[in-house]
């Protein structure tokens, strides 16, 4: 790859995931609904996690609608998952399929945005472990099923604070700076020992709950819809990025 390559402008093929199978967190909403759906109207078989049962139900009915590949719904809550919560998720993901060609940790929490003289300590802890200790911790896991693929791709969410610190975004901010180093971590590790590739991915300001709750004021309509940005996505969990990682990457044009 080289450096002028843009996975957002990456054209997708009508079959570009097909047979892949494609595990996303926080799929019940938001960006991960957007890029569940766009991945399986690209021929993927989805795995959607996240915690809300009925959200999770809808997306899946949606495939079904678009004529997408049945996907499976595995219910996890990040902040509460036991070990043996995702031992278990492991082993469904095993039986079922023996492998997995792609995850996508794109859940995670905002917290409060004030200065960290004030910021609220079980509130950091909180942030830090849905961000960071749970997708490290779903990462592991999964890992011997990803290296059973043929070509695996690990996808973290990253964020423009998570490149530059910004005053009062307290621990959202520090864990996007940690996702970035574990990315870059594993893909110094998995470099040439195997064909799990991985890199992370900032989405940018996108129309979803989150994005109400840090921007308030913000005009709802200011930012791009969460299907308008899936095109990095797919090429970066399919094979359009093919030999790419340890990169990180936008999923909009930088503003």
């Amino acid at each position: 790859m080289t450096s002028r390559f843009e996975p957002r402008l990456h054209v997708a093929t009508r079959d570009e995931l097909a047979g892949r199978v494609i595990a996303i967190t926080g799929a019940g909403s938001g960006i991960g609904r957007a890029v569940a759906l766009a991945c399986a109207a690209h021929g993927a078989e989805v795995v959607l996690l996240g915690r809300t049962v009925t959200k999770l139900e809808k997306v899946y009915d949606e495939i079904i609608a678009a004529g997408g590949v049945e996907p499976v719904i595995a219910p996890l809550d990040l902040e509460k998952a036991s070990a043996r919560e995702y031992d278990a998720i492991a082993e469904a993901i095993g039986t079922r399929y023996g492998r997995l060609d792609g995850l996508l940790h794109n859940a995670g929490l905002l917290g409060d945005l004030s200065p960290i003289e004030h910021y609220d300590v079980p509130l950091w802890t909180r942030v830090m472990h849905v961000n960071v200790t749970a997708a490290f911790a779903l990462t592991q896991v999964l890992l011997p099923l990803l290296r059973a693929a043929p070509d695996a791709s690990v996808l973290f969410t990253s964020s423009s604070v998570g490149r530059r610190g910004r005053a009062y975004w307290g621990a959202y901010a520090v864990s996007k700076f940690a996702v970035e180093g574990l990315a870059q971590v594993l893909a110094d590790e998995l470099s040439g020992t195997t064909r799990v590739r991985v890199n992370s991915i900032n989405p940018g300001g996108t129309r979803t709950a989150m994005r109400r709750a840090a921007y308030p004021a913000e005009v709802a309509e200011s930012a791009p819809l969460p299907e308008t940005i899936t095109a990095a996505y797919v090429c970066l969990l399919g094979p359009g990025a093919r030999g790419m990682s340890g990169q990180t990457v936008d999923a909009q044009a930088p503003a």
